[in-house]
């Protein structure tokens, strides 16, 4: 068995709101054990003996099938989790900035998104890996910020998903063994 952190997108937000305690019923028909979530924001942890596609897939069909809506999610296995968090050079608290990790399901759709965002004046991202970049955005702008604007275009929105390197650390704590 390996242990993953599953990323949903656009869970909770813009009418699609799924209790975690159902989400977690649901997962319960699906070759996942250990299943647990996150805050509300659609953050998984599970063990399967899929591979990270085989994850994808079941999970998304889950979510189609019990819940009704056009799901997308990122699969990372638990120590890749680890290694982004160790890897991103940004911190995770600080008074004037928030740091983001941008996610993906899609290294050729993150390496295009990462290119455009360094075309954007003033912003500070780095590449992590080909399936994740970060990110930081001002304190109290990050909605506003220009990365923020550029990463929600609708072009992105199937294979990519983005959280605060605090959550991605609380992920990271709950999927290693």
């Amino acid at each position: 068995m390996n242990s993953y952190a599953v990323f949903l997108r656009g869970i909770n937000v813009a009418g699609i709101n799924i209790k975690m305690a159902h989400l977690r019923e649901a997962l319960t028909s699906r070759p996942f054990s250990g299943v647990k979530t996150l805050l509300a924001s659609g953050n998984v942890v599970l063990a399967s003996g899929l591979d990270p596609a085989g994850v994808k897939a079941e999970f998304e069909a889950c979510l189609r099938e019990t819940f009704g809506y056009d799901a997308w999610v990122v699969v990372l296995a638990a120590p890749r989790v680890a290694e982004l968090v160790a890897a991103c050079p940004y911190p995770a608290d600080d008074a004037a900035t928030h740091t983001y990790l941008t996610l993906a399901s899609d290294p050729d759709v993150l390496a295009e998104l990462y290119e455009a965002g360094r075309a954007l004046d003033g912003t500070e991202l780095t590449r992590l890996g080909p399936e994740a970049l970060a990110w930081l955005a001002p304190a109290g702008g990050t909605l506003d910020s220009p990365f923020s604007k550029l990463s929600a275009r609708p072009k992105y929105k199937a294979a990519t998903t983005t959280r605060n390197l605090r959550t991605m650390i609380k992920v990271r704590d709950a999927a290693l063994p």
